[in-house]
């Protein structure tokens, strides 16, 4: 009797990546692709009804950026392993997306071998990273080691929910519409807004959506 396949969940807002991806997971014996998502608040729901043994993260996605959808996925389905696939380096978020629970992170530049390597350790519960993310991550706790204390965490690390609003705003959303798709109050976004533009000492909305485009969360600005 043949083992059972790894069932993944992709999550891309680029077509040309989804068909690639597809094309080529529907190439081995072992991977059954059961979803696609467009967007990141689409990747947790669909993650929440198909439960996939591994879902194929873009870090840079619609109305909910890969690092928030990871840590709802991982916290909503335990059993899911996330793997990023992302055009981003940045070793903050690296990290973030780890103490989030993703289980690897791969550079989209990386060969399709790594891409199948990384889906099979994640469903063995194994870590897999890029090589130059690897590197990076290495560099980083030797220094740790080095300096004898753990890396300071860095002051504008926003929350999650920060985080969210942030998105929103650098994608051209006000205060009501902010509200109506977080399930919150006016007044309650306000305070997000408030306390994100301090932590960045950032108080304008082209501020914000430069940081965000910085970071990867989102890839444009939008009209």
């Amino acid at each position: 009797m043949s083992a059972a396949r790894i069932t993944v969940l992709l999550a891309d807002d680029h077509m040309v990546v989804l068909e690639g991806l597809r094309a080529l997971l529907r190439t081995e014996r072992d991977i059954e692709i059961v979803g696609e998502a467009a967007t990141g608040r689409q990747a947790v729901r669909l993650a929440k009804a198909l439960k996939p043994d591994v879902v194929v993260m873009d870090i840079a996605m619609p109305q909910l950026n890969g690092l928030e959808a990871t840590r709802q996925i991982t916290t909503a389905v335990p059993s899911s392993r996330v793997l990023i696939l992302s055009s981003y380096c940045d070793d903050e978020y690296v990290e973030q997306l780890i103490d989030s629970g993703a289980a690897g992170y791969l550079l989209k530049q990386a060969a399709f071998t790594d891409v199948v390597r990384g889906i099979r350790e994640a469903r063995r519960g194994n870590k897999f990273f890029s090589p130059a993310v690897s590197t990076r991550l290495t560099n980083l706790y030797r220094e740790t080691v080095v300096r004898g204390t753990a890396v300071r965490k860095r002051a504008d690390v926003l929350t999650s929910r920060e985080t969210e609003v942030l998105q929103l705003i650098a994608e051209g959303a006000g205060n009501k519409q902010i509200a109506a798709e977080l399930g919150i109050s006016v007044k309650t976004v306000e305070r997000h807004r408030e306390r994100l533009m301090n932590k960045l000492d950032i108080h304008d909305i082209a501020g914000l959506t430069r940081y965000a485009l910085c970071k990867g969360i989102i890839e444009r600005k939008l009209p």
